[in-house]
């Protein structure tokens, strides 16, 4: 019985990041920030990795200064590494997102780093609209930065 209710909060607390993603991207930048910061504090730097990483991620997405970006996409990066399971296939978007992140700040060769990190790790990545997705922003960057 604790084992289902422990599944029911995991699954609210994922159920609440979606719905601040959906406001988010009706364009509620601001109010999303704040609700996504909301349940960061309620998840707190020791929760449970994959509602970290999936905050952060987001986060990172609401962000207007670079650098705090970075520090977000950062955090996503380290909770996906905590993560049992293993980080699977979010790493190839979490680098992909740090390497964005390190061109808008110009240090190119951070960012070349860890598109060599997303391309590696995009041969995890299933042939489906998520997958190609995520290899065709690696090419895009890639061609960007003269890869």
């Amino acid at each position: 019985m604790a084992e289902r209710q422990e599944q029911v909060a995991l699954d609210d607390v994922l159920t609440r990041i979606g719905q601040v993603v959906m406001l988010h991207h009706g364009g509620d930048r601001e109010e999303a920030r704040s609700r996504l910061l909301d349940l960061w504090g309620e998840v707190g730097e020791a929760g449970d990795p994959l509602h970290r990483c999936t905050l952060a991620h987001y986060l990172a997405d609401t962000q207007d200064d670079p650098s705090h970006e970075l520090a977000w996409d950062l955090r996503a990066l380290s909770a996906a590494e905590e993560l049992a399971d293993g980080p699977g296939g979010f790493l190839p978007s979490l680098h992909l997102n740090l390497a964005a992140d390190y061109v808008k700040l110009g240090r190119v060769e951070a960012a070349r780093s860890h598109l060599r990190s997303a391309l590696r790790a995009a041969g995890s990545l299933a042939d489906d609209g998520y997958g190609k997705g995520v290899r065709a922003a690696i090419r895009r960057l890639e061609l960007q930065l003269g890869e």
